[in-house]
């Protein structure tokens, strides 16, 4: 009985292990680097262009608030053994507000550029999603994977460069 018992559980085994190479092999799986995709799409260097364009005025005065903070922190620093103590007072409290705007300018200048960036890359994902479900459809794939989430491939298996010179051509 317990041969038999054994013979049967190796045979189940046995079977299991080959229906699962045979599933396996009837598989076409695909592999995708969609941050390499991303990089070398024309659609992601004409959103970084347009983003810097949209957000110049407010980094421009980001920056001028910088140049006036460091100016008067280096004043500080020259002059106050010349400055009574309702001076260097004065000038502390203008360094306060300096900083104090800097950081709330900076923080929603950063959000801003931020949201708008997440908007303007998912317009793009959406693209290289479409691209890839094409070529998944023309070429008869049952999976595409990201290539990150793969230990090994063949080069054969991935379709980044196809997904790259389709999405391309989209204006």
């Amino acid at each position: 009985m317990k041969k038999f018992i054994k013979s049967m559980v190796f045979t189940v085994a046995a079977s299991t292990t080959l229906m699962a190479a045979t599933v396996s092999a009837e598989q076409k799986i695909g592999i995708v680097d969609i941050q390499g995709v991303m990089q070398q799409l024309p659609q992601t260097a004409k959103m970084v262009e347009s983003l810097q364009a949209e957000f110049k005025d407010a980094g421009d005065a980001i920056k001028k608030l910088e140049d006036d903070i460091k100016y008067n922190q280096e004043k500080k620093a020259r002059d106050s053994a010349l400055m009574t103590q309702q001076e260097i007072s004065a000038l502390d409290n203008k360094l306060a507000g300096l900083i104090a705007t800097y950081r709330e300018q900076g923080q929603a200048l950063q959000q801003k550029s931020q949201a708008r960036q997440n908007e303007e890359s998912t317009k793009v994902l959406a693209l290289v999603k479409q691209a890839i479900d094409n070529i998944a459809s023309k070429e008869d794939f049952d999976m595409v994977v990201r290539s990150e989430t793969v230990v090994f491939a063949l080069p054969k298996y991935d379709i980044s460069k196809q997904v790259v010179e389709q999405v391309s051509k989209i204006k």
